[in-house]
């Protein structure tokens, strides 16, 4: 069978960076992607994290504000498997421009919104912004950074977004208590035009090059990943693994407060806590990616596996409503340890050539679960089932740990 003639050609050469492998340039390339990366996962929470306000603003529904997750999810998982064909195809630095010209159009939209529908514009461009990000910043990552030091940039671009979505609902609740919700997306939206200006100014260190197959072969070669059964698998992974952190996202604030009584401002924090927590996490489990890369699966799958009976302990609601934040929190520094290895597991299970593409087809089960998750969940909440909802989140946690171990067998035998 023929195989696929692979060009790389480099686009806008007079302004690509210096080649990559210093210290320095490797740290420069890893903070830029870091500070998009969080850009992205502020956007996560631009609705979820001002629902309770909406709630009262508008009149609307568990459901109804599920549903405004499920569109920004749908959107994003849908955009996230071609716009890994586009990244490989153009390059990421201007597929990333975009994305952040698509953020500031949500926050904007956030700011003139008079109902449902102006949320759900809200839901539509930033679900447009988020789709692309995860192809664009692990193709940057991976031809920009040296090889031995991808362990550590993956720790960081983890932390950075969980600091992202650590800091949404202080920024967002914040100008909402100074002032009144709106504010808060016109600031955010100054925010992403600063960041869009950065990294327009340091677009030399975003330079990716681009593969082009050859014409008779293009087209097979383009999905020829998708008939590998461990790509399905690492799909199934985020599928079942992002199905419990839409709880928390969306939910776990209503949650505490339903069945602990505990105050509006000390649920809030207790989700920044649970995204500080996954920051420390992932800070840490960047070191153990980088120490024991041939094993980032079973790395996975324990810390899935704590993950998933920490929540189910703080679902039960046998420690109070202290007692179940903390450990809710503790939960985001368990599945934040196996994050770098996580992405040091896809990166084995991606063919070369196709990174853009595997991890768009990949992460897309990242957005699907995102998608699918506030509609089931939405229903229980308004049924008021509220142990329910965690309990469900920690079974399907756990059942993300077979699929890791799943993706650990098939990596291994590849090779």
């Amino acid at each position: 069978m023929n195989t696929a003639t692979v060009t790389a050609l480099p686009i806008d050469q007079a302004a690509a960076a210096p080649p990559p492998g210093s210290l320095r340039e490797d740290a420069a390339v890893i903070g830029l992607v870091g500070l998009a990366h969080a850009s992205s996962h502020f956007s996560h929470l631009l609705l979820p994290a001002l629902f309770p306000v909406f709630m009262k603003e508008f009149g609307l529904s568990f459901a109804e504000l599920g549903f405004l997750s499920t569109v920004f999810f749908f959107i994003s998982g849908s955009g996230q498997a071609l716009s890994g064909f586009l990244v490989d195809r153009v390059g990421a630095r201007p597929v990333l421009f975009a994305s952040l010209g698509c953020f500031i159009a949500a926050c904007l939209a956030g700011y003139l919104a008079q109902g449902y529908w102006g949320l759900m514009a809200v839901a539509v461009f930033a679900g447009l912004g988020n789709a692309p990000f995860h192809p664009v910043d692990f193709s940057i990552l991976n031809q920009r950074v040296s090889a031995h030091r991808l362990g550590y940039a993956y720790s960081m671009h983890g932390l950075s977004g969980n600091l992202g979505w650590a800091l949404a609902p202080v920024f967002l609740m914040g100008f909402t208590a100074w002032g009144d919700w709106r504010a808060g997306y016109l600031a955010a939206a100054l925010m992403y035009a600063a960041i869009l200006a950065l990294l327009v100014l340091q677009r030399r260190r975003l330079h990716t090059q681009v593969v082009v197959h050859a014409r008779q072969d293009g087209a097979s070669a383009g999905v020829n990943f998708l008939r590998l059964p461990v790509v399905w698998w690492c799909f199934a992974f985020f599928l079942l693994s992002t199905m419990t952190l839409a709880v928390v996202q969306n939910f776990s604030v209503s949650i505490m407060q339903a069945m602990h009584g505990v105050s509006f401002e000390s649920a809030t924090t207790m989700l920044t806590a649970y995204m500080l927590c996954g920051a420390v996490g992932v800070f840490i489990g960047g070191v153990v990616a980088a120490k024991v890369p041939l094993h980032s699966d079973r790395v996975v799958a324990w810390c899935m596996g704590v993950g998933a009976l920490l929540m189910a302990l703080a679902g039960s609601g046998w420690l109070g409503g202290l007692g179940s934040m903390v450990v809710l929190a503790g939960t985001g520094f368990a599945v934040g340890v196996g994050g770098p290895s996580r992405d040091m597991m896809i990166k084995k299970a991606a063919p070369k050539g196709a990174t853009g593409r595997v991890y768009g087809t990949v992460y897309s089960g990242l957005d699907l679960g995102f998608a699918i998750a506030p509609m089931i969940y939405g229903v229980f909440m308004d049924r008021h089932w509220y142990a329910t909802t965690m309990i469900v989140a920690a079974v399907l946690l756990m059942a993300s740990v077979y699929a890791a171990v799943g993706v650990g067998a098939r990596t291994d035998h590849a090779r």
